[in-house]
């Protein structure tokens, strides 16, 4: 039975239709009639289901990476901007994105990623009117949780040598991560609204804003960092300015496009409703993801700890990059499958949803191979698109065997973890990433860097040993789920979280 919020909100939404001969495109039941079907036998079934699933997920995928790749050769961008100014400039370029920023974006996309479990949900079970509500929501506790973080920001100087590191680069470090803050309040809107349109399958327009905002990032670097001067601190504020343009594109798109008119109604009272309840969920899932982000963090924070810390920070930096990068297209495949499992468990499909599962996980997994393999061969060369040094590309070609296990565990970790955030996992998540990550991972590379003196390699080595024994726990727990008793945890879900208030939107988009 409807609420009244719920009422409310689709009468509204139902005032739009009539206006727009474009509806939001119901989940379809395509997949979960051909598993169903018992006429088929069980390689007919496997067959028709596995070209369905395919058509679907890389409709999602493909856009997705492509966002996701883009956003992050923004920021790489930068970081190779600064590093062509000297060693020094890419260790606190590396350092202020790697070591500080990575910090609020891990916060932001943790705390979105609530808006990704309610709204695939809601989206797959018809409730449209309640995916602006919540976009809103999360807008504002992100808004609100950005205050905090900017005090880090402007202490980042002082925190960086209570943590250790070296007068010189904490100095260089903080002159980038001041430019950096109005990049915070860009993640507090960006994550929700990008979470928002990916519940609805609206992925291409993110990846045309984000493709046409990287030309324009490079060009404007290019000017403030070489022909300005302005040199860290100015590329640091171009980088924020591009967040920026990418937030208010998004945002546009969603006030003229007649595919998001049922799904957004304009600014809403409701949105400030049941706020206590909705920080609940999104402090779960911004603590899952943050003990990931943190961890691949504090490594590099140790790292800069070492003996011919610059040397060190630099190669480990390099690879943390370029598995970022490649894990950037792991993170397409994550929000493919959040949004397929979400959208299926919403619609009623148990079969659908497990089938997903599978498929999306076996793809990531295969393209990560492959691309482990070419990081293999090109292992000599990498480093010189960072920096010409050849002491750092003799320490980067030392890390490619750790940086080509990385990505194949890259490849199943965060596709699993995307499946939990579309099943509403992400307390459970949060505990297996403290035993995984801080009870084993971190202690274990700190003894195999400093008391067996193997440097950068045994702070990886212990890194890789938490991340594969969380792929395991993940990949466990994910292929023994019941999917029929997941469909009736969505249904409780969405009734909970539904509002009884009345209030009117504020400012209507059509």
């Amino acid at each position: 039975m409807e609420t009244i919020a719920e009422a409310e909100v689709n009468q509204t939404m139902s005032e739009s239709k009539e206006q727009s001969t474009s509806t939001p495109e119901p989940v379809s039941s395509a997949l979960e009639d051909v598993l169903s079907d018992t006429s088929l036998s069980y390689v007919q079934r496997l067959q028709r289901a596995t070209t369905i699933e395919l058509n679907t997920l890389f409709k999602l995928a493909a856009p997705a990476i492509v966002v996701y790749l883009l956003n992050n050769v923004t920021s790489m961008a930068t970081q190779i901007f600064c590093g062509h100014l000297g060693n020094l400039e890419l260790a606190a370029a590396s350092l202020g994105n790697n070591g500080i920023q990575i910090f609020a974006y891990g916060v932001m996309l943790g705390m979105g990623s609530a808006v990704e479990t309610l709204c695939g949900q809601s989206y797959g079970a018809h409730k449209y009117g309640m995916l602006g509500i919540y976009l809103q929501r999360s807008a504002i506790l992100l808004m609100a949780t950005g205050i905090p973080l900017t005090f880090i920001y402007i202490f980042s100087k002082p925190l960086l040598l209570l943590l250790g590191e070296s007068s010189e680069i904490a100095s260089a470090a903080s002159i980038f991560v001041y430019g950096l803050i109005p990049q915070i309040f860009a993640y507090a809107a960006n994550f929700p609204i990008q979470k928002f349109l990916q519940a609805q399958s609206i992925v291409t327009p993110s990846a045309i804003i984000s493709a046409a905002t990287l030309v324009f990032h490079l060009i404007v670097t290019w000017l403030v960092v070489y022909r300005l001067g302005w040199g860290l601190l100015g590329a640091s504020l171009v980088l924020s300015l591009s967040w920026w343009i990418v937030v208010v594109a998004q945002f546009v798109y969603i006030l003229m496009s007649s595919r998001c008119k049922e799904t957004w109604s304009g600014f809403s009272l409701l949105a400030f409703s049941g706020l206590w309840d909705f920080l609940k969920l999104s402090a779960a899932s911004g603590v899952m993801l943050c003990l990931e982000t943190w961890y691949y963090q504090i490594l590099v924070l140790i790292a800069g700890l070492l003996e011919d810390a610059e040397i060190a920070l630099d190669s480990l930096s390099i690879c943390m990059t370029i598995s970022g990068w490649v894990y950037m297209i792991a993170v397409g495949f994550n929000a493919a499958a959040s949004v397929r499992v979400s959208n299926e468990l919403g619609a009623g499909h148990p079969k659908s949803a497990s089938f997903a599962v599978i498929i999306v996980t076996l793809s990531s997994f295969f393209i990560a191979v492959i691309l482990a393999m070419v990081v293999l061969i090109l292992r000599h060369v990498i480093s010189y698109a960072f920096t010409s040094g050849a002491t750092v590309e003799e320490a980067v070609s030392e890390l490619a065997p750790f940086l080509v296990v990385a990505i194949i565990l890259n490849g199943v970790q965060p596709v699993l973890s995307g499946v939990a955030v579309g099943c509403g996992w992400q307390a459970f998540v949060a505990y297996v990433n403290v035993g995984c990550y801080y009870v084993v991972g971190i202690p274990l590379g700190a003894l195999l860097g400093f008391k067996f003196n193997l440097g950068a390699k045994g702070i990886w080595s212990g890194m890789i040993t938490g991340t594969l024994i969380q792929t395991i726990i993940l990949i466990w727990v994910t292929f023994r789920t019941n999917w029929d008793r997941e469909v009736e945890k969505s249904r409780d879900r969405l009734d909970k979280w539904a509002d009884n208030k009345e209030d009117e939107p504020l400012l209507s988009s059509s």
